[in-house]
């Protein structure tokens, strides 16, 4: 008997933001979520800011234009936080 399963589909679906986590569901029912303070330009926006986004690159990524912050599925899936910037002193 095999084992049946459906098709991976890292495409994104709809995009979840609360004071804590970021989630990304994808077109294949998966739910991504990481912790918000991964990343510091969505920490920081206003829930107006969080709440604009539109799909980019395919549907693999996600463009939030009011903060200019680009995230794909495949950074989420991986577990990849926003650089470190360091700031001058």
């Amino acid at each position: 008997m095999g084992i049946l399963a459906s098709a991976a589909d890292e495409r994104i679906q709809d995009v979840v933001v609360t004071d804590e986590t970021l989630t990304f569901i994808l077109e294949d029912k998966r739910h991504i979520s990481v912790p918000l303070f991964w990343y510091p330009k969505l920490f920081d926006a206003n829930d107006k800011q969080r709440s604009e986004w539109r799909h980019c690159c395919g549907r693999y990524g996600i463009h939030w234009p009011y903060i200019n912050e680009d995230l794909s599925s495949l950074g989420l899936l991986v577990g990849k936080p926003a650089p470190k910037v360091s700031k001058s002193t």
